[in-house]
């Protein structure tokens, strides 16, 4: 007797592919790398090059003398690894550091599963929180941006807006104060601060993120109630008192939440099947970001929020499980 073997997720009844979705979302992620290229120059473009080679390299080590499976390189999974990873770290962190973090992202975070569509956790984040504990001064190290550098030793380096505001408010210095000496919200949504090499221009991730949503490579759910929880709860406490916690329209704009509400959330094989599971992931993650935030030690939980509601997502998926094909609907 033959029987039928159903596959690891993802599933997607269309005409796509996995390699044509894949594909669709490094095409959105052009604005956003064109943006880092531009204010951190050089280096950023070696450790996104680093990162992809590095992510496509130990994927195919594994799959060819490990697991001795089909070799999968070119779907553009681990090239999407690697370019979120890159994204996720300082421009300026040495390029054998960028190696360590992928070989975890790859090894650890997705192959050690099985592979694309089995892992529970979202690769390029377990690289990237691996990096944050084992290394964090080169990962909090960041490069001021500076219009297309060449430089790649002695980068003038300052703080990013989170972590300024977070020192700020931990020394009794008023939010108001601490405003006055950070980039204005102009300079913020394009990308002209510190951060992480891909997260800094919010308008370049959410045109990629629209681009997405208009191709229906993703849904609306998580990214709009990530965003919309993170910004309620951060307007709450603004309102209770703006001189400790500053506005909704500065959390959404700085650090790394608009790049983690529409590229990491929304990976297929980490988040919720059905939109209301979905829609709590999503609210999940937004609220848990701004509880880090605000209480935590880091002055940023977009990676750490988004990996807790990994954790959950089998659960969500017990309570939320979309509807089966053929299921009878059932009238009043």
């Amino acid at each position: 007797m033959k029987l039928l073997t159903v596959s690891g997720s993802p599933h997607y009844h269309a005409k796509e592919s996995v390699s044509s979705l894949m594909y669709g979302v490094i095409f959105s992620l052009i604005p956003a790398m064109l943006v880092s290229f531009y204010f951190f120059g050089l280096p950023a473009i070696l450790i996104t090059l680093t990162a992809v080679v590095s992510c496509m390299f130990f994927e195919f080590i594994i799959q060819k003398y490990l697991i001795k499976g089909p070799v999968t390189i070119f779907d553009g999974s681990a090239i999407i690894t690697g370019v979120l990873l890159a994204f996720n770290v300082p421009a300026n962190l040495p390029l054998g550091l960028m190696v360590i973090g992928s070989a975890v992202a790859i090894g650890m975070g997705k192959m050690t599963f099985g592979g694309l569509g089995k892992n529970p956790f979202n690769p390029a984040l377990v690289g990237r929180v691996f990096l944050m504990i084992s290394f964090p001064v080169q990962m909090t190290t960041y490069p001021k941006p500076t219009a297309f550098t060449t430089q790649l030793t002695d980068v003038v380096t300052g703080p990013t807006p989170l972590t300024a505001l977070k020192d700020g408010v931990t020394q009794g210095v008023p939010v108001s104060e601490i405003m006055t000496q950070l980039p204005e919200y102009g300079r913020l949504l394009i990308g002209n601060m510190g951060g992480s090499a891909g997260e800094i221009s919010a308008i370049a991730i959410i045109l990629g993120g629209i681009y997405m949503v208009i191709k229906k490579i993703i849904s609306w759910h998580i990214p709009v109630t990530f965003i919309g929880s993170a910004a309620i709860f951060a307007a709450l406490f603004w309102l209770i008192n703006p001189e400790v916690y500053p506005d909704p329209v500065f959390q959404l704009l700085t650090g790394g939440l608009m790049l983690g509400a529409i590229y990491m959330a929304t990976d297929y094989t980490t988040s919720p099947m059905a939109p209301w599971g979905m829609i709590i992931f999503g609210v999940g993650c937004g609220l848990l970001t701004m509880i880090i935030r605000f209480f935590g030690a880091y002055p940023e939980g977009v990676a750490f929020s988004i990996l807790i509601m990994n954790a959950f997502v089998p659960l969500i998926n017990r309570g939320f499980k979309p509807k089966r094909f053929g299921e009878e609907v059932k009238n009043g």
